[in-house]
């Protein structure tokens, strides 16, 4: 591993494109990047000329209206003189180029949001995604176009994209999507490269924290060798992490040679939160095969302009979270105890979500973009994440192929064929052919598996699949508390009801979200103490409730009900069969123990 003051991607010939951006950022602590755009040539033919801002950006399913950042717009010609143009609609604008042989777009994006999917400039660094800063012409999203950073003094830039040679900071992206799909960090941010299996590697850090870079390097090398493994090979010649440090945040955004992380500054010296964190690496890595090659239909090619449907995000998203523990655990920085438990872990919080029983996993695919990134008081009660659910799913295909096959085969054997039949040659696939792939590996017709999980409402039968391999989950109630159904939080001095559970006493009883508990059974209560007063009761005693809805003084009678039970453990069966443990070993590589 080797720290360096600035690398430069490789560089590629001096080239001609239509659409040249120039990206600035004379007074960083404003938050404005400013941009300008010179368009030239035949594009220009056509009138009025129209101009697009994405409203999206792949791998964040949500329309995040990128253009309401947008200020100051300006055009002219290549003399400066001001040319006649309009806004159509929120991200769309038309140009009367007239007889220019050039137009010169000017505009300013404010850039104040820290997150992997949008832009963020302060006084310490510069930090963009394409699809939040640049235009694009429609109908020439296939051209080249180039792009000159004009950083600060003493500030490098850090980009997958190739140089331009013989241009300071100028880089070239052979269309729009390869533009979107390459960040741009700028800054004075720490630089590290190393080597995996002849391909470059580097990694840049922005922000202060407890992170160990050589540790932290050390277990990349691990993740990349063992992904590259699965798929037989690294299909890039370069890839670039960049990791931001932040007070609080959590997240990733995968792209085709590059993917972007943000993590807890000081959430690297605690085990957990460690193993958290390379649990993001691996899942985010893992994307560059998982959906930026093996992509559905749907997203084979982009539409900027609006939502792009998929029922198969449990596959791109849900698999890709399942492997991001057993990467990790293959790698080694998991135990085998460990593994089961981050997957027990996931168990529990499905289980403990109403909306289980209310959403099917494939329409959580297709709502992401009303549902998931949108969540308020009521979600848990009618959604669930294609991620964790789909991950489970997953979970249990492959002990389900495992189990058929003796361990000859598993989904490891679905993901290589996904990528042979439409990674490769980057070609969508449908649901109908992703199933066929699972059912092919497992020799079997799935239908009914599909049906439940999928696009049923059916509970996962999670001792059905564990059982061949000597293992069962047990439910446990860790909390004797009787149950109520409702969380409440201090909220500007009032205790305020933030969650109501379907079909719960609270619900029964009257009482909603936003609504000021005041008393129980005529005494004040706190959130800080909520619990322990419930405990004061037994399951079918009848308490009653005094608050405030919507400023009207309210009393109800709420009859408590049996705790539920709130944590899952995946433990060894009492009498395991050879057969059992021999299942078990071909699964995790190791010798079957009791747990």
């Amino acid at each position: 591993m080797t720290e360096a003051t600035q690398t430069r991607p490789d560089s590629l010939t001096k080239v001609t494109p239509v659409l040249q951006y120039w990206v600035g950022m004379p007074q960083p602590e404003s938050h404005l990047f400013e941009i300008k755009l010179q368009i030239r040539g035949d594009i220009l033919s056509s009138s009025p000329l129209a101009l697009k801002m994405p409203v999206w950006t792949p791998g964040s399913y949500l329309v995040r209206e990128y253009s309401r950042h947008l200020q100051d717009w300006g055009v002219c010609d290549q003399d400066g003189n001001p040319l006649k143009w309009r806004k159509v609609s929120k991200n769309h604008w038309q140009i009367h180029s007239k007889s220019a042989t050039e137009v010169r777009v000017s505009y300013r994006i404010f850039a104040n949001e820290l997150s992997v999917r949008t832009n963020h400039l302060d006084s310490s660094h510069g930090y963009f995604n394409g699809a939040a800063l640049f235009l694009y012409v429609p109908g020439y999203e296939q051209h080249p176009i180039q792009v000159t950073i004009e950083p600060p003094k003493n500030w490098i830039v850090t980009t997958i994209l190739p140089t331009v040679s013989h241009q300071i900071n100028t880089f070239y992206a052979a269309d729009f999507d390869t533009l979107v799909d390459s960040p741009f960090e700028i800054g004075t941010h720490r630089l590290y490269e190393f080597q995996v299996e002849g391909k470059s590697h580097q990694l840049a850090i922005w922000g202060d924290g407890n992170v160990n870079p050589e540790r932290l390097l050390t277990d990349f090398q691990k993740i990349i060798t063992v992904e590259s493994e699965l798929f037989d090979g690294l299909p890039y010649e370069r890839y670039l992490f960049l990791l931001h440090l932040s007070n609080q945040g959590f997240g990733g955004l995968e792209h085709k040679d590059s993917c972007s992380l943000i993590y807890s500054r000081f959430g690297f010296r605690n085990t957990d939160k460690y193993n958290r964190f390379m649990q993001l690496v691996a899942h985010e890595f893992f994307h560059l095969w998982n959906v930026k090659r093996i992509r559905p239909k749907a997203l084979e090619v982009f539409d900027y302009e609006q939502e792009n449907y998929t029922s198969s995000l449990w596959f791109s998203e849900g698999t890709t979270s399942y492997y991001d523990m057993v990467i990790p655990y293959r790698a080694g920085i998991f135990d085998v105890k460990g593994f089961l438990n981050a997957i027990a872990k996931d168990i529990t919080r499905l289980q403990t979500i109403p909306g289980r029983l209310v959403q099917p996993l494939s329409e959580s695919s297709w709502d992401t973009w009303i549902k998931l990134y949108r969540r308020e008081s009521h979600s848990d009660n009618n959604q669930i994440s294609y991620y964790l659910k789909g991950e489970l799913v997953s979970f249990l295909l492959d002990l389900l192929i495992r189990e058929k096959q003796g361990n000859q085969r598993s989904l490891d054997d679905v993901m290589r064929q996904m990528w042979s039949e439409f990674g490769q040659p980057e070609i969508g696939f449908t649901p109908e052919q992703l199933e066929q792939v699972i059912e092919s590996i497992a020799e079997t017709s799935l239908n009914d598996f599909f049906q439940k999980y999928l696009y049923g409402l059916d509970e996962l039968s999670y001792n059905q699949y564990l059982e061949p391999f000597g293992l069962q989950l047990i439910a446990e109630t860790t909390d004797e508390t009787p149950y109520l159904g409702c969380k409440l939080a201090l909220e500007k001095g009032r205790e305020i009801i933030k969650f109501v559970e379907i079909g719960s006493p609270a619900e029964a009883a009257g009482l909603d979200i936003h609504d000021e508990l005041l008393a129980i059974n005529g005494f004040k209560v706190t959130s800080d103490q909520f619990q322990e007063r419930l405990k004061d009761y037994k399951p079918g005693d009848t308490v009653e409730l005094t608050f405030f809805h919507q400023d009207l003084l309210r009393t109800c009678q709420a009859t408590l009900t049996s705790p539920r039970p709130n944590h899952y453990k995946i433990v060894s069966v009492s009498q395991p069969t050879p057969q059992q443990k021999r299942n078990f070993e071909g699964w995790l590589g190791c010798a079957y123990h009791n747990l």
